[in-house]
């Protein structure tokens, strides 16, 4: 058996959808209930998998399914990133993601894709916690919400 990629679009109608996410998120451990009457438990990993799938698609998201092994384009990497194909390929050449070039089309690992997006994640919301920390200091920022009504 092969391991194939595979994008399945939001459905028109994602009624279904949303009560399937209420149901998979009540269940402690959801399980299959095969042809023949048999049950098979999932795997948390696979569960959780399970969930982010049925919430996305209910929320209107397409969802991609693939392997970390698979490379990508160029194109389809800086899609996946939100960015233009220029400003990744000069990611690329500053030595910042890893690349191969089997012929004419650079190729990256999906898996330093992911990687690359969860470190660019995680410096932004250092930043941000960093800014915060700053005007909190500063006295421009404070955790409390005050609500201020416009008089006319």
């Amino acid at each position: 058996m092969t391991v194939r990629d595979r994008t399945v679009l939001p459905p028109e109608d994602d009624a279904a959808f949303r009560a399937l996410v209420v149901q998979l998120e009540q269940l402690p451990q959801p399980e299959l209930v095969l042809a023949d009457g048999s049950r098979l438990l999932l795997p948390e990993p696979i569960a959780d998998v399970l969930r982010d799938v049925a919430h996305a698609l209910a929320h209107g998201q397409a969802v991609t399914v693939a392997p970390q092994h698979t490379t990508l384009t160029t194109q389809q990497a800086a899609d996946f990133l939100g960015i233009s194909r220029p400003t990744f390929v000069k990611l690329l050449e500053d030595g910042v993601l890893a690349f191969s070039q089997p012929g004419r089309h650079r190729r990256v690992r999906l898996s330093d894709v992911l990687a690359y997006r969860e470190r660019i994640q995680r410096e932004r919301d250092e930043g941000l916690d960093e800014l915060a920390a700053v005007s909190q200091d500063a006295g421009l920022y404070s955790d409390e919400v005050t609500h201020t009504r416009l008089r006319r």
